[in-house]
């Protein structure tokens, strides 16, 4: 492997902020092709429904099926799949299972409610979505932690079915993912994927049944599809590539950190990984432990396609300056690698999730730490929350006036909605004044 071309900057150097902007610049490539293919393929389910599926299945996972009933799963075999797994793998998974749900539950949101003086009454009602759809990635890949992150929430927030689809190429599920699936209370499994399993969520087939919502990572093909049935149902999220940034003072080990690095580098060569370091000495530290592990790596091509395409080594002159960064990147993942982390956190406005100390990789919040990795990119950090459990409640407004209320009430509509010239609603207000 040659020597890796890794940016390295400075931000006293005279083209820091063009260089800078260029790492912000993360807007998503569109393929007009590929737009184009996957708007044929939702006409086509919502037009031909099963008949559809079965085809695209037979096509692109290239199975043999007679019907659409041979791509769902049943549940018995979800349960097989979890008891044939290794001691250690079931007892990964399922302690996995119970600290993300466990996080969870402290997020449920509850129905509230207030009676004013004159007796009407104000709150909110929450209620869970009735059907959810979570797609996964299927084939070689195997996204068991993706299953749980996605169900776990979904079944806190007591969805009442939650349909999983997952593609099998050549009719191959992994048993991690089916087992991950049973033990995060999917209550339906088809072997489909692609757009045309977000299509078949999103408006239903005469076997699939059509969902509030859908959840999941997935390809290009089923980024697209899930962005253009928005609106017919709700998704999670339209994700980008995964993002690191670590802030390190240069005390904590620099293999430590060349690994946090490589661990969303190895995703795929489009993922971001930056480090900004408060010390220059430090910095170059890092890129020497960078060039040494590197090629010990199984996915060293990725990594070091990734590293050079998006990556940075960046030394800030203060902390100051460095969260300034930080804040204008609004980061997927940030590791504060510093001391009196926790603090430092409370200067961070904008990012996905904070791993605070030296000793919190950001892998453990992927897998198995409690909090959810479906987590905002590409700086959408600024708007937009970590999947939970309120992303699958919905909050009604309840408003019960009393007599006195709505005579009170009734007077000031009357006022603003004459002064909109909307004179229905003004009569319909003043109806219930007391005269």
């Amino acid at each position: 492997m040659s020597k890796i071309n890794l940016r390295q900057l400075s931000t006293r150097d005279a083209g820091f902020e063009r260089e800078f902007a260029r790492l912000l610049d993360r807007t998503p490539a569109t393929d007009p092709k590929i737009e184009a293919t996957v708007k044929e393929i939702i006409a086509d389910v919502r037009a031909r429904g099963d008949d559809a599926l079965v085809e695209y299945t037979r096509r692109f996972d290239r199975r043999v099926l007679s019907s659409i009933a041979e791509l769902e799963i049943p549940r018995q075999r979800l349960r097989e799949a979890a008891r044939a797994l290794t001691k250690e793998q079931y007892e990964a998974l399922a302690n996995a299972a119970e600290r993300i749900r466990s996080y969870h539950e402290r997020q449920r949101a509850e129905s509230w409610s207030y009676t004013e003086p004159d007796g009407t009454l104000l709150g909110q009602q929450v209620t869970p979505l009735e059907r959810v759809g979570l797609y996964v990635p299927g084939g070689k890949a195997a996204y068991p932690s993706s299953v749980l992150m996605n169900a776990i929430p979904a079944k806190v927030a007591e969805v009442h079915e939650l349909v999983m689809v997952v593609p099998a190429p050549e009719g191959e599920v992994n048993p991690l993912v089916l087992s991950a699936a049973h033990l995060g209370g999917v209550d339906r499994v088809f072997t489909i994927g692609g757009a045309q399993a977000v299509a078949a969520l999103a408006y239903g087939t005469q076997s699939i049944p059509r969902v509030d919502k859908i959840v999941g990572p997935g390809n290009v093909y089923v980024t697209t599809a899930k962005r253009l049935v928005f609106g017919a149902v709700g998704i999670d999220m339209i994700a980008g590539p995964s993002e690191i940034v670590v802030l390190c003072d240069g005390q904590t080990d620099p293999e430590w950190i060349a690994m946090d690095l490589f661990s969303q580098a190895e995703h795929d060569e489009d993922a971001q990984s930056v480090l900004i370091s408060l010390d220059e000495a430090f910095t170059g530290k890092v890129r020497a432990a960078i060039e040494k592990l590197l090629p010990g790596l199984e996915r060293r091509d990725i990594i070091q396609t990734s590293l050079e395409a998006r990556g940075a080594l960046i030394t800030a002159a203060s902390l100051d300056e460095a969260l300034a960064l930080v804040n204008r990147m609004a980061p997927e993942h940030l590791e504060l690698s510093l001391e009196n982390a926790p603090e430092v956190a409370k200067r961070v406005h904008h990012a996905g999730a904070i791993f605070l100390g030296r000793y919190t990789a950001e892998a453990v919040g992927d897998y198995c730490a409690g909090p959810n990795h479906v987590l905002p990119t590409s700086g959408t950090a600024r708007f937009s929350s970590p999947l939970g459990v309120y992303d699958f409640q919905k909050r009604t407004s309840l408003i019960h006036c009393s007599a006195d209320g709505a005579s009170c009430l009734g007077r000031i509509a009357s006022v603003l909605s004459r002064g909109e010239g909307l004179t229905a609603h003004a009569r319909s207000a003043e109806y219930r004044i007391k005269k």
